[in-house]
């Protein structure tokens, strides 16, 4: 994982008005909400005695209470109340636990993995040309692999009439010209899909492809370092994003979000409706992306890739940019 970065990690209907024990980034963390609502985001592990502190409780409306001795955690992670000590007894600073800062927008929960947070540190992104107009519906998938092969999986244009041969890559559209890239900032980036069947004519060469329009119906959209769109057209989305678990789990959340049809309860049936063919369309992935070794997939990892791959090459080059500033 790419460290000093906002991950969605939860869908935010998963946090209500109790503890949250979960998995995520490869450690144990706790969310909960406070009495305003806001979540906060804490190791799931009491600096007393080591127990998971998601079994506990909010109290004072603001706290977590550790379930077994009582000890009283605010969202900064630090202890404000050690019960045998007294309670308006001060507390050693020591006493607390690794907290990360969270945002929660359009439906989803992020935590921002890292050390020492900048303290002008900017909420996270999220695709632009998906408005308060949209009505989606969602899921949550399990995989059995590391989130760069799940993000990989639906930026490549070239499995489509194989995987998926009856469902989204029906017309054994084999040919991939170009694909066209185009990077918006450095996080960013456009994918223009332009399959084909065979006729014979070699692929066309990424600068012979048509200029990439940002106006097109249909491309696909990735945000670093975990959100994917794919914009089908003005009134059709279908999001995913990549929730790492550990090095070899990832959650997919996916939604399909519509608003050819805005009229609320009869809109929110559409949205629902989509989404036994979208797990569909995903199993068809999951069932050979799980397969792939190693677990994360690397810039340089000795792969023999082809034009068709370049969708994957330019997000392992800006992935490995990042870890690697990261470490500087």
């Amino acid at each position: 994982m790419i460290p000093n970065q906002w991950y969605v990690v939860m869908d935010s209907s998963q946090v209500k008005d109790k503890p949250v024990g979960v998995t995520r980034m490869g450690e144990k963390l706790v969310f909960w909400r406070d009495d305003t609502g806001k979540v906060s985001c804490l190791w799931d592990r009491c600096v007393h005695r080591g127990v998971e502190l998601s079994k506990g409780k909010v109290v004072r409306g603001k706290h977590l209470q550790c379930p077994f001795h009582g000890f009283e955690y605010d969202t900064s992670g630090q202890i404000k109340i050690i019960p045998a000590q007294g309670w308006d007894a001060p507390v050693d600073e020591r006493f607390k636990v690794r907290q990360y800062p969270t945002y929660e927008a359009h439906g989803f929960i992020w935590i921002w993995w890292g050390q020492n947070p900048p303290a002008d540190l900017a909420p996270p992104r999220f695709f632009d040309d998906i408005d308060a107009d949209f009505i989606y519906g969602k899921i949550y998938d399990p995989w059995d692999a590391h989130y760069s092969r799940v993000i990989e999986n639906q930026l490549d244009v070239v499995h489509l009439p194989f995987i998926h041969h009856n469902t989204i890559g029906r017309g054994c559209r084999v040919i991939v010209d170009g694909p066209g890239i185009q990077w918006v900032d450095d996080d960013l980036f456009y994918v223009y899909v332009y399959n084909r069947v065979d006729d014979g004519k070699p692929p066309l060469k990424p600068e012979a492809v048509p200029v990439p329009d940002p106006t097109r119906d249909y491309k696909l959209e990735f945000l670093f370092p975990n959100l994917w769109e794919n914009r089908i057209s003005e009134k059709v989305r279908v999001l995913a994003a990549f929730v790492p678990v550990d090095n070899e789990h990832t959650l997919l959340y996916l939604r399909f979000y519509q608003k050819f049809l805005p009229v609320p309860l009869l809109g929110n049936l559409i949205a629902w409706i989509a989404m036994p063919f979208n797990r569909l369309v995903a199993h068809q992935d999951r069932r050979i992306v799980v397969t792939q070794v190693p677990k994360p997939s690397a810039l340089k990892m000795g792969e023999k890739l082809i034009q068709g791959d370049r969708p994957i090459v330019e997000y392992r080059r800006r992935r490995q940019e990042l870890l690697d500033s990261s470490e500087s």
